[in-house]
């Protein structure tokens, strides 16, 4: 029996290909993938051959953000059952031997490995496959009434609900999100769900702020320098990873108030304003994937009270990949699109 999976090799060059069956190792499950959702990352593997300083070495199975249904239980008897549909955490953290880190914090673990990714050699292949082996310390059971489709989604809700946290309570304050692509938007449902009193995002597309503004919450152009510097946000979340993004959250801060650094910067300096950070007082804090949050997203999910309609915009056939990845591509056309490897067809 053939098992798809999506490979990247090499920049521009991204294949569906047979990888073979999975061979798993004692404290490892082989999960049935139902659905994948296409991560920044793996479109700059797709486009760059490289994420950040992360850079393709040998061919990689792409994907860290799935859901699915365990089909062989590991033969060690941890984990869950045969027929138990899953969420993943593709986190492995560990350390380098002499960097210090809070083991409470295992985001911040400097040697840690991720689900498709080429930080290391050989790589991390990911999960965006018909069947992957996985070791059963990454499975999360899902709640009964919690689909697998929506489940995809709890790996970059995990992202977005680790960064509100960063900035403390949200109950009765103002926030604003620069940037409302997938993350953007999902860190915009993480701060209702908590109380926010209001919740205004910005972007430079249409569909984004339309999805926004449905959902109750104040869209802007981020090309309205103006009105996001008139925002006055108690908590600003920049999660476009831009220089201009940078810019702009930290002239929608209130003075006093809290920037969450949410989305990736380039490597290297980068132009920041500073001196308004300065004499204003603004508080920023950095995130970082997320670490026991994941579980706390998959209740919100299953029991409604985290709210992602939507966030994915487009289901598409993993054997579409490419296709698929042109299309998550443009965010004038999308929003987070999801691979469907055909377990529930």
């Amino acid at each position: 029996m053939e098992n798809l999976a999506v490979v990247a090799h090499a920049a521009g060059d991204l294949h569906v290909e047979d990888i073979g069956a999975p061979i798993p190792a004692s404290d490892e499950a082989v999960v049935a993938i139902a659905y994948g959702g296409i991560c920044g990352s793996d479109l700059h593997y797709w486009r760059h051959g490289a994420a950040g300083a992360s850079i393709l070495r040998e061919p990689m199975v792409l994907g860290h953000e799935v859901s699915g249904v365990v089909a062989i239980a590991a033969a060690d008897g941890s984990g869950p059952v045969a027929g138990t549909p899953v969420a993943v955490h593709p986190l492995t953290a560990r350390g380098d031997g002499h960097t210090p880190w809070p083991e409470d914090r295992p985001n911040l673990a400097p040697a840690s490995t991720y689900l498709g990714s080429a930080m290391h050699l050989p790589h991390t292949q990911g999960a965006f496959a018909e069947r992957v082996a996985l070791p059963t310390r990454m499975l999360r059971p899902l709640p009964s009434g919690l689909d697998l489709r929506t489940a995809a989604l709890a790996e970059p809700a995990a992202v977005a609900w680790h960064g509100l946290q960063r900035a403390g309570v949200l109950a009765g304050r103002s926030v604003a999100v620069i940037g409302a692509g997938p993350i953007g938007l999902l860190a915009a449902a993480v701060a209702q769900r908590a109380g926010a009193a209001s919740v205004t995002v910005t972007d430079l597309h249409v569909r984004p702020r339309t999805v926004a503004e449905a959902r109750g919450m104040r869209a802007l152009d981020a090309r309205d320098a103006e009105a996001i510097a008139q925002l006055h946000a108690d908590v600003v979340v920049e999660s476009s990873g831009t220089v201009p993004g940078l810019a702009a959250a930290v002239s929608a801060a209130a003075r006093g108030g809290t920037v969450v650094l949410l989305g990736l910067q380039s490597a290297g300096e980068v132009a920041s304003p500073l001196a308004a950070v300065i004499t204003r007082e603004l508080t920023l804090h950095g995130s970082f994937r997320f670490a026991g949050e994941l579980d706390e997203v998959i209740a919100a999910l299953a029991d409604g009270s985290l709210d992602v309609t939507g966030v994915a915009s487009h289901v598409e056939p993993a054997r579409d990949a490419v296709d698929a990845f042109e299309l998550a591509a443009d965010p004038a056309r999308s929003g987070k699109v999801l691979l469907d490897f055909g377990l529930e067809a």
